[in-house]
């Protein structure tokens, strides 16, 4: 009950600042939960996804495989993207292998767009969550040495209770902190390793639309 009194008796700035604190564990840990889903699919789905394109027997065929197996839409853009080639614009002035990149390019990077989601803020809540409990604590060891100003006669106890309770801010600022950089670093590591896949699978489309006889399809 020592931080919960605490807090009680605390201003509005120490109030103010677990709120900020509980309000940045849950929306990382949200982030966490919902960006941890989407990249395991998207991995699975990129993964089985580039090996059903490539068996398949015709382009209708890896479109329709694709269909089935790529539920977040990781692999499908950039097929699409080199289906359809722009008509009518300043793209069409250039050769066929500079639209061809354009095009994959832009998809490209859309696609890592919506996989990158979250990153920010995991690294926000990371970098500023210590400092946010760092500032409770401060102004909470102030508050209390203020309020114990007046006793004439002090002890030990009477200073280490508020201390020792200020000190819990610092604590939950680095246990909101932990978990959002460790995330922002595994995922960060599996964003990656996706988007290595997904710029080998761009390469292998635009070799098979350019050279279409010549091209060896690979998983």
């Amino acid at each position: 009950m020592g931080s919960l009194q605490f807090l009680s008796e605390g201003d509005g700035l120490s109030r103010g600042v677990a709120v900020l604190l509980l309000l940045m564990s849950v929306a990382s840990w949200v982030v966490i939960l919902r960006k941890s889903w989407v990249l395991r699919r998207a991995l699975s789905d990129v993964q089985r996804g580039t090996a059903a394109f490539w068996q398949s027997d015709s382009w209708a065929q890896a479109q329709q495989r694709l269909g089935g197996l790529d539920r977040d839409g990781v692999l499908l853009p950039l097929v699409r993207a080199a289906e359809a080639l722009p008509a009518g614009t300043l793209a069409t002035s250039g050769s066929r292998e500079q639209q061809l990149t354009r095009q994959l390019r832009d998809a490209l990077h859309l696609t890592l767009l919506r996989l990158q989601w979250g990153q920010v803020a995991l690294a926000t809540v990371g970098s500023t969550a210590p400092f946010v409990g760092l500032l409770g604590t401060v102004w909470g060891i102030f508050h209390a040495l203020t309020a114990l100003a007046g006793v004439r006669t002090l002890t030990l106890d009477q200073v280490a209770g508020p201390v020792g309770e200020a000190l819990v801010m610092t604590a939950a600022g680095l246990g909101v902190a932990i978990p959002a950089v460790l995330a922002y670093n595994v995922m960060g590591r599996v964003v990656g390793r996706i988007e290595a896949d997904l710029e080998g699978f761009a390469r292998d489309l635009r070799e098979l639309k350019l050279h279409p006889a010549s091209a060896a399809p690979s998983a």
